[in-house]
């Protein structure tokens, strides 16, 4: 029977705050459970819960694309590193035909992830690319970047995904970077129950292609075939969600019913257990050290402090956001 989940109290924050990375709330990540080299050898991982079941809300973005939002919402507004993450599913071109014209962004970086259709990017210092199904592109906004995301399709299924993910104080300015990559150079392997796309991290000896990025996530796209079960060790410093959009999961030793369109903030442990019903299950499994920094947002920029967040606003305006 699925839990239904009431909006969570301050309570509730407190209680979970190390898995959610609410340090504006002074709670710090928790140590991991220290093992003794006798017992480690022999000691099964502990299993991670399910602290909380978000369920995505719709919502319009862009020039008006329709979207279900989990992360970045008003039940969730962060999981630190992770600050959004939305999913675009509809094969009514109307839902998406206007994009996401130019816009700009500063201070984090921006994960869009393609299951089905075409999406062209463009910026303002002249990178352009094509996502199909299947491809990825992480780009570093850093210091400041203007670009758009375009439909480059008039009809059929359009599905995909955009994350959001902070950067830490040191590196909020650096120079922008763009890793796209192709579906095919995403390695696909079959691991304790199920398939599984390593979009980044390391998982059943293959090594995800998306590198060099700060809080070293984890980012998979596991499939759990009908009555299956799937287990994944995470690094017990790590904050860890799962998102299922397809069929349905159960997740943790509680067997948590985490049904699609729903996010499960996965609370601490060293391993992720999800077993699917007769119908199956697809979620995406993200991962990553928490940064444990002031975190001020507003609209397309994510900086430390409000007078930041002005001064990005006052750089877009003048037209000083890429210079440099």
């Amino acid at each position: 029977m699925m839990r239904t989940m009431r909006p969570l109290s301050r309570r509730d924050l407190l209680r979970s705050a190390p898995a959610l990375g609410l340090w504006s709330l002074g709670c710090g990540s928790g140590d991991a459970p220290r093992v003794s080299a006798s017992s480690a050898a022999t000691a099964a991982p502990e299993v991670r819960a399910v602290t909380a079941v978000i369920a995505a809300q719709r919502a319009r973005d862009g020039a008006g694309v329709a979207l279900s939002r989990s992360l970045g919402s008003r039940a969730l507004p962060m999981l630190d590193p992770f600050l959004m993450l939305d999913e675009i599913r509809s094969d009514r071109a109307g839902d998406y035909i206007a994009g996401f014209p130019n816009h700009p962004h500063r201070g984090f970086e921006t994960v869009t992830y393609m299951i089905d259709g075409a999406m062209e990017h463009r910026d303002s210092v002249g990178n352009q690319g094509l996502l199909r199904g299947g491809s990825i592109q992480w780009m570093t906004a850093g210091k400041g970047i203007i670009h758009s995301e375009m439909p480059q399709q008039h009809e059929g299924l359009l599905w995909g995904f955009q994350l959001w993910v902070n950067l830490p104080k040191r590196l909020k300015m650096s120079a922008p970077r763009y890793q796209d990559i192709p579906a095919q150079d995403v390695p696909e392997v079959s691991g304790h129950g199920a398939a599984v796309r390593v979009a980044a991290g390391e998982a059943f000896g293959a090594t995800g292609p998306v590198g060099g990025i700060v809080v070293a996530p984890t980012m998979l796209d596991v499939t759990v075939p009908a009555n299956g079960t799937f287990t994944h060790e995470l690094p017990a410093s790590q904050a860890a969600f799962a998102y299922v959009f397809d069929g349905g999961l159960s997740i943790g030793p509680e067997r948590t019913q985490v049904p699609r369109g729903h996010l499960a903030v996965l609370g601490q442990g060293a391993a992720l257990v999800a077993r699917a019903g007769g119908a199956g299950g697809r979620m995406l499994l993200l991962a990553a050290d928490p940064i444990a920094e002031p975190v001020a947002r507003r609209g397309p920029f994510v900086m430390n402090t409000e007078a930041e967040l002005d001064q990005a606003y006052d750089d877009y305006r003048s037209g000083r956001l890429t210079e440099g």
